[in-house]
């Protein structure tokens, strides 16, 4: 059976040249980094390695640059961080602005902290492709905002975000009010196809995952500009400065350093991914009747299609694929066990139906002709079975 892997925007594959440079720190070189012997000055440079190479990418100093777990990590590092800080030096609630189609690692992080009473919480609308209007930032800032997160891409539907709009909008009010709005933005999905320089987006804080960019799981990155006070979520040790303690993760940290200098060097599989994307889009749309694009056609990632098919289930055409040997994806995965309707969608005003009938095609680099043309062949047969037993017709 063949088996083609069209969900990369839930993970990538390892990158072999990745791989054999995190494998040394696996094997011989695994001295604990904070350990003052020459197996721990070992993890140390590499390391510092690693952090040179995530300071070049996001054009930031090497002082910016933090490691976490998890880019999950890093946004409840950015967002809790922030709003601790703020309650113990402000008076009165203070104020966050986000999007309805964020990340749940930033969403439920907020709607947590709204529910105990922490904080207030905007979340701004979007229209049906998917986009946060900087005028609707502007029009919902408080004397109170401390914090506006809003994501670079969305996960779902590839959706890209005016992040530098955003951030010349909130400098330029901090300018005039002598205040300071913090700007976070999860980064994860944007990494591999766009800009990420934190100057020109004007962000304070921005989260970044090795696994979404064909690197290790289990390493986020955090970028803090320089002046923005958080405080720690967790405690017990001095790493990353005492923002995220514990043994450092020394392999994966060394893999998420290659995997961002890959990204620089390696642009023109870009190319190809919106290449193949658009041959798969555009054979889907013509030759099955009663789909859907979802989000903007145009202000996407390349790498992403998201489409409805009318009376028919989301999950049954994902399993119906799995059996052809082709893995796709509802949605996110991280709500991947969840029977509600995605909220991204519903927030673009799509229905419960066509929320409940729609596939999340993510490519990536390895990706080829062939497999795009074994889905466009598979797939209309597919959906005309299930559409022939489905209760929705």
């Amino acid at each position: 059976m063949k088996k083609i892997y069209l969900d990369n925007a839930a993970t990538t594959m390892i990158d072999k040249k990745v791989f054999s440079v995190m494998e040394p720190y696996l094997k011989e070189d695994f001295g604990n980094a904070s350990s003052l012997h020459w197996f721990g000055e070992k993890g140390y440079e590499a390391i510092n390695k690693a952090r040179n190479q995530a300071a070049d990418f996001l054009g930031c100093n090497i002082l910016e640059v933090f490691f976490t777990g998890s880019a999950t990590i890093s946004d409840n590092l950015a967002i809790l961080g922030v709003i601790r800080k703020a309650l113990r030096q402000a008076q009165g609630k203070p104020h966050i602005i986000t999007s309805a189609i964020e990340h749940p690692a930033v969403l439920e992080t907020i709607k947590h902290l709204e529910k105990i009473g922490e904080i207030e919480a905007t979340y701004l609308p979007v229209g049906k492709e998917g986009v946060v209007r900087a005028e609707d930032v502007e029009k919902n800032l408080k004397e109170n905002t401390v914090l506006v997160s809003i994501m670079y891409a969305n996960n779902e539907i590839g959706t890209v975000q005016p992040i530098a709009e955003i951030g010349r909008l909130l400098q330029t009010t901090n300018y005039k009010l002598k205040t300071k709005i913090y700007f976070h933005t999860d980064a994860v999905q944007a990494a591999n196809y766009l800009d990420c320089n934190v100057d020109k987006l004007g962000v304070d804080l921005l989260t970044l995952s090795g696994h979404k960019i064909y690197g290790p799981k289990g390493i986020g990155v955090l970028y803090k500009r320089k002046g923005v006070e958080i405080e720690p979520i967790i405690f017990g040790g001095h790493q990353e400065k005492g923002i995220w303690p514990g043994t450092e993760n020394t392999a994966g940290i060394v893999g998420v350093g290659e995997a961002l200098k890959n990204v620089q060097r390696s642009t023109a599989y870009v190319q190809q991914v919106e290449k193949l994307r658009n041959k798969l889009l555009g054979g889907i749309l013509n030759s099955i009747t009663g789909t859907s694009l979802n989000g903007s056609r145009e202000n996407r990632l390349p790498n992403n299609a998201n489409i409805s098919f009318s009376a028919v289930e989301g999950e049954s055409i994902l399993m119906a694929l799995n059996e052809k040997g082709v893995a796709v994806s509802t949605g996110s995965a991280c709500a991947s066990g969840s029977l509600e309707p995605s909220y991204v969608l519903m927030a673009l005003g799509a229905g419960i139906e066509r929320a409940h009938s729609s596939i999340r095609f993510s490519l990536g680099k390895y990706n080829t002709e062939k497999e795009i043309d074994y889905v466009l062949k598979v797939l209309p047969e597919i959906i005309g079975r299930l559409r022939k037993i489905s209760p929705l017709k």
